[in-house]
């Protein structure tokens, strides 16, 4: 593998601008090339952010020669094409999470890698972050005991439009999908995702799509996760890990710039570290120069399984999508 990995981006909405930005902290990264439907809006994405060459399909950035890998950057129900596509021309894909609509089409995307031999990773970049790092870390050392309870919430108040891709149910739109994700995935890195009993309540808006949701899993030794999520409701974006000789308090825990570890009788030691996309590109550029199909922070198994937990929470609230 080359000393520099060029980079593609398919798709230049807001999400792709800060994986721009944050790509440029890896001196070891080179963003190659965009690519975009509108060929205008290529060049504008491609002179903003300093790609080397903008394209006016997806095809074309498949087929440039210098793109290594490719951050998938569209909407939702375009994920599972836009993946299997870019893997079938042998580009290591980055997948903007959720990776898929549900779990039949990210078990296709994972099959596609399997079959083609590349690269495929979630884009679950709260897992990348330092600070989630040394969580992890405290974690391993046992440094609060056993965890027996995640609490985590992500929610906030976005303005009504119908058809945003938050409320579109066309776009799989709803909190679960958008921000519900990064609570599942929190839950699944301290508890496993593989939770016994599966429980959700939601409250679906005018256009179909959840607005709030709660969902409490229950684990084989008896630990619980809290959840909730929303794209209507301000919430306070937080995450604690209570175990039985301590606590792990995670502030702002999807872009998390620092943890709190409390252990009865002991002073409180706090963990900062800075935020960014880069870290998950990253752990891309490090498998890829490992000769690794998938990462061992995200693997596939651990999308395909949150995936299946997405699925049965929208089977418990009655929402589905017009694409299913």
């Amino acid at each position: 593998m080359k000393s520099t990995i060029g980079w593609g981006i398919l798709g230049a909405g807001a999400i792709a601008t800060k994986f721009a930005t944050d790509l440029k902290n890896l001196p070891d990264a080179r963003l190659v090339a965009v690519g975009s439907r509108s060929e205008d809006k290529a060049v504008a994405f491609a002179t903003k952010y300093g790609a080397d060459r903008a394209h006016g399909s997806y095809e074309a950035l498949m087929n440039d020669p210098d793109v290594d890998a490719i951050y998938v950057a569209t909407p939702h129900p375009f994920h599972c094409d836009h993946t299997i596509a870019c893997l079938q021309h042998g580009k290591a894909v980055l997948c903007e999470k959720p990776m898929a609509v549900n779990q039949g089409q990210v078990r296709q995307m994972v099959a596609a890698a399997q079959e083609t031999g590349v690269f495929l990773m979630e884009a679950m970049w709260t897992r990348f972050l330092p600070v989630v790092a040394g969580v992890r870390q405290w974690l391993a050392e046992g440094k609060i005991g056993e965890p027996r309870v995640v609490q985590a919430d992500f929610g906030f108040r976005a303005g009504w439009n119908p058809a945003s891709r938050l409320l579109n149910p066309t776009l799989a739109g709803g909190a679960l999908l958008d921000v519900g994700v990064y609570v599942l995935a929190f839950a699944a890195m301290v508890l496993g995702s593989d939770p016994v009993a599966v429980q959700a309540q939601a409250h679906l808006g005018e256009t179909g799509v959840d607005e709030q949701t709660a969902i409490a899993l229950r684990y084989a030794g008896g630990e619980l996760a809290i959840l909730s999520c929303a794209v209507r409701t301000n919430m306070p974006q937080n995450a604690a890990i209570l175990g039985t000789e301590g606590m792990i308090s995670v502030p702002d825990f999807w872009h998390a710039t620092n943890a709190t570890l409390r252990v009865q009788g002991q002073e409180p030691v706090t963990l900062t570290g800075a935020m960014g996309y880069h870290y998950e590109a990253a752990e891309v550029m490090d498998c890829l120069r490992a000769g690794r199909q998938q990462s061992a922070i995200m693997p596939w198994d651990e999308s395909i399984a949150i995936a299946r937990l997405m699925d049965q929470v929208r089977a418990q609230i009655g929402l589905t999508y017009p694409m299913e």
